[in-house]
């Protein structure tokens, strides 16, 4: 294939939460990007992953799962899951194989769009083939898609097939982003998120949803990076569970998020924590803004 035959395009992973969304773009690229617990609602924005070739660049993005918002900060997640819809050369529709209810709402908007659908059925690995044959018999009695594909995420099953398909329906398009560019996210943006991960890991019922971490500073100084973080909380019966007896529980996931930071950048990371109280952040609007949240 000569350069003039390049292909390039856009391709939204959309789903209900905890589907594998996540766990399925980090396994098309070949590299973890979105953070990954068995929490619903771990991503929160939209993140994108850049997979070149010599001829092709695909531009996936990996999007918050589909729930019906209660307050603001689900309401903009919902946005960036509608907008997804519109501006993609081809859909990545994600399903769980144990899932048989279809979104109604959501996808008769998914079906009514003209650009090709893909219907993942995820998570093969956890039933044997009589069960799949079945999973695929109810899917395609229910939904027109452009292809049905029972992947495993988790153990790349049948990824290689699902990039293929991909393939044939991006259009001919020089590269949107140079070939060595693998997110259009900064590192400071990667560095909450890994933070946000060991939060998501480490506490339970609503600490995790109720953190946002903020990237107060991030200077690099030779093969040393500091960086600042701030965790702000809601309340302040949350900031003493962040921080723990003696500081022990926040110390922990400073001391692994250190870690997967000094694997992500390549480099020694110096990692200060601080615990703050934005009282109510996820209904504020303003607050969201400021967060990063549109």
């Amino acid at each position: 294939m000569t350069s003039s035959h390049h292909k390039a395009g856009f391709v939204n992973i959309v789903g209900k939460p905890n589907v594998g969304k996540s766990t399925l773009m980090n396994a098309l690229l070949g590299k973890k990007l979105s953070i990954i617990t068995a929490k619903a609602q771990t991503t929160r924005h939209r993140i994108t992953g850049i997979l070149s070739g010599d001829d092709f660049q695909v531009i996936y993005a990996d999007t918050p799962g589909i729930i019906t918002p209660n307050y603001a900060l689900q309401q903009s997640m919902m946005r960036v899951v509608r907008s997804s819809l519109v501006d993609a050369d081809a859909l990545l529709w994600v399903v769980d194989v144990h899932d048989q209810d279809l979104p109604t709402d959501f996808s008769a908007k998914l079906l009514q769009r003209t650009i090709p659908v893909f219907l993942l059925i995820n998570k093969v690995d956890l039933i044997g083939k009589v069960a799949l044959e079945k999973v695929l018999q109810y899917w395609s009695s229910h939904v027109s898609v452009n292809a049905i594909i029972p992947v495993s995420a988790l153990q790349a099953y049948n990824t290689a097939l699902v990039f293929t398909h991909i393939l044939t329906c991006l259009p001919e398009h020089p590269p949107y982003y140079p070939k060595d560019m693998l997110t259009d996210k900064p590192e400071r943006f990667f560095a909450a998120e890994i933070i946000r991960e060991k939060i998501l890991r480490n506490y339970h019922q609503e600490i995790p949803y109720s953190v946002e971490v903020v990237i107060d500073a991030f200077k690099e100084e030779g093969n040393l990076i500091k960086i600042s973080a701030i965790i702000n909380a809601e309340r302040q019966s949350q900031k003493s569970i962040l921080i723990g007896k003696q500081g022990h529980a926040l110390k922990k996931v400073g001391i692994e998020a250190r870690h997967d930071l000094e694997r992500f950048l390549g480099k020694k990371v110096f990692l200060e924590q601080r615990v703050k109280i934005a009282p109510g952040w996820r209904t504020k609007s303003q607050l969201l803004r400021r967060f990063g949240y549109t």
